[in-house]
């Protein structure tokens, strides 16, 4: 069975920082992307930021400057640095394993984290 395991969520002042975390574990054998996703109260779940295994990312406009993801693929660990957050950024955030491949199981599926709370305060 796999889990999608999130932390670092939390209460911070606008302008402050965060560092969100997420492991992966359960037979994997590769996972090609790994990303973070929000979804604040009343809107549609959006995509925050992405990175395949071979490090290319991908960020909304509206985070690109402030947030930096990484990734240890030999860990299947993804990391969200967040700095500069505004009140905007407050939602649930959630960490995606896109087309993960386990261990002797036929086929690729995706995963996700039951996510974490941020909360910026103005």
């Amino acid at each position: 069975q796999v889990q999608v395991v999130e932390s670092g969520g939390g209460l911070v002042q606008a302008g402050g920082s965060l560092r969100l975390s997420c492991a992966v574990s359960g037979s994997i054998f590769s996972i090609n992307a790994m990303g973070w996703y929000r979804q604040a109260p009343g809107k549609q779940r959006e995509l925050v930021a992405t990175i395949t295994s071979g490090g290319s990312t991908n960020y909304a406009d509206s985070v690109k400057g402030r947030f930096t993801i990484s990734r240890d693929n030999a860990k299947n660990t993804v990391h969200l640095q967040m700095n500069s957050l505004k009140p905007e950024d407050t939602a649930v955030y959630y960490c995606n394993a896109e087309r993960a491949i386990r261990l002797g199981v036929l086929g690729n599926y995706n995963y996700w984290g039951q996510g974490t709370q941020v909360t910026v305060s103005s």
